[in-house]
């Protein structure tokens, strides 16, 4: 799936709702939670941090699917297309990372 066709989607799911869409602060709160989880599971499966007896372990494509998905939430509400965003990163990475012009 590519990310319009995950934006549409989520639009989609969401307006169907009885909810619909929180308020784009309640939402970037969520992304924040939803970063946080990703780094407990990054951690209990990349790092020191071991998951204390009868906790589950959390699942890192599962946390990374939350993510995606509330930052794709959010980028609706603000009108950002999210493939537009990533092509202007990778940009910015490749402007940032490329050697010195020769003079």
């Amino acid at each position: 799936m590519d990310l319009g066709a995950l934006q549409r989607g989520i639009d989609a799911a969401v307006t169907a709702t009885a909810d619909g869409y929180w308020p784009p602060l309640a939402n970037l709160a969520r992304l924040t939670e939803e970063v946080g989880e990703l780094a407990r599971a990054v951690n209990q499966a990349a790092g020191p941090k071991h998951p204390k007896p009868g906790e589950a372990v959390a699942e890192v494509e599962a946390e990374m699917g939350d993510v995606l998905f509330t930052l794709a939430l959010l980028a609706n509400q603000m009108g950002v297309e999210l493939a537009a965003a990533a092509d202007g990163a990778l940009r910015r990475f490749r402007e940032r990372a490329a050697p010195p012009a020769q003079g």
